[in-house]
């Protein structure tokens, strides 16, 4: 009886004690919102949605030790569900984010942290992040990969239908509303050009101008040509259900039926901080980088919807993936250039 007992004290504490050994996210003792202050780490990722993870993995592949500080407000929230990407045709946003999310953590150099953050410089060789808990982390590196924030209209419904019958992306979700009543909200060169893509989904095609067209008259006649008629009543509101449009309608109170209808809306970045650092801004909003994903700041990065316009999560991840890849050779050449002082 006694050796049964001392056997099945050991046993338990040794649990307990290799508990407390272990790195601190697989630590069962460790709440993911308890950081330790002052924590060095190699890089710092912003944003754990699709681009921010690709590149932890990359990362956590290279052995690197990384902290992704995430928000949890990935832009595609409201959209039912996501297309284009192989082997997840189909599959929520949120389905696609947790098995990512899974996986990236079985690294164990990875460590993961929700919060917002608010503050960001640099000195010396590594910069100083802060976060609104008052946290303050150290890397030698920072990814960015914070997305953009969508201005929605002054247009009653557009915001509760955003994503889900209201949409940016043909290849994303065109298929989804193949051959339905179609509209594209929008004017002069876009509404032009995004009209005639449009019309290869649907011959049930409408460009609403929300007032008087900017169409030049040889735009017009192309597109009536093809049987895109044009309508330039200033819009009131969507009617929709539960996101799901059933018709337009109009500032003279007259409406028209419609089921999916395009936008491509103006947006700010979500994230200040690369500008603040001094990052360069593209004249389209975007932050500036190369086809590593190299903003124009030494040792800050920037993947996913912040660098550009193809919204995809495709997109997303293969930026992610590069600028995971090109901060590790950094790591590793910058070791090299110390090694040889």
């Amino acid at each position: 009886m006694t050796n049964f007992s001392r056997r099945r004290f050991i046993k338990q504490t040794g649990i307990v004690s290799t508990a407390f050994f272990l790195p601190l996210r697989f630590n069962p003792f460790f709440k993911e919102k308890e950081m330790m202050n002052k924590k060095h780490v190699e890089v710092i990722i912003v944003g754990g949605s699709y681009s921010g993870l690709a590149a932890a993995m990359a990362l956590g592949r290279a052995l690197r030790k990384v902290l992704v500080i995430d928000s949890k407000k990935p832009c595609n929230r409201q959209t039912p569900y996501s297309h284009n990407f192989l082997t997840q045709d189909g599959k929520t946003p949120t389905e696609i984010s947790e098995l990512a999310k899974q996986q990236v953590s079985s690294y164990n150099t990875i460590e993961f942290f929700d919060g917002i953050v608010t503050k960001a410089s640099k000195a010396d060789n590594f910069f100083e992040v802060q976060t609104a808990s008052g946290n303050v982390v150290y890397a030698n590196k920072l990814i960015f990969a914070t997305g953009i924030k969508d201005v929605m209209p002054d247009i009653k419904g557009f915001s509760e239908c955003w994503g889900i019958s209201v949409l940016h992306c043909p290849y994303c979700h065109g298929y989804e509303v193949k051959s339905e009543i179609t509209g594209v909200l929008g004017n002069g060169e876009y509404g032009f050009e995004f009209s005639k893509l449009i019309s290869n989904w649907t011959k049930e095609l409408t460009l609403f101008t929300n007032g008087k067209s900017t169409l030049t008259p040889e735009q017009t006649k192309i597109l009536e040509r093809h049987s895109i008629r044009i309508e330039e009543k200033e819009v009131q509101e969507l009617e929709h259900v539960h996101g799901k449009l059933q018709s337009i309608i109009f500032n003279d109170g007259t409406k028209q039926s419609l089921q999916a209808v395009y936008s491509r809306l103006p947006f700010n970045q979500h994230c200040t901080l690369p500008e603040e650092l001094g990052c360069e801004i593209t004249v389209e909003g975007y932050l500036k980088a190369d086809a590593l994903q190299r903003t124009t700041i030494d040792g800050v990065f920037a993947c996913g919807d912040n660098v550009n316009r193809m919204r995809t999560v495709a997109s997303a991840v293969a930026m992610g993936t590069t600028a995971g890849m090109t901060v590790n050779k950094e790591l590793v050449e910058e070791k090299f250039i110390i090694e040889r002082r």
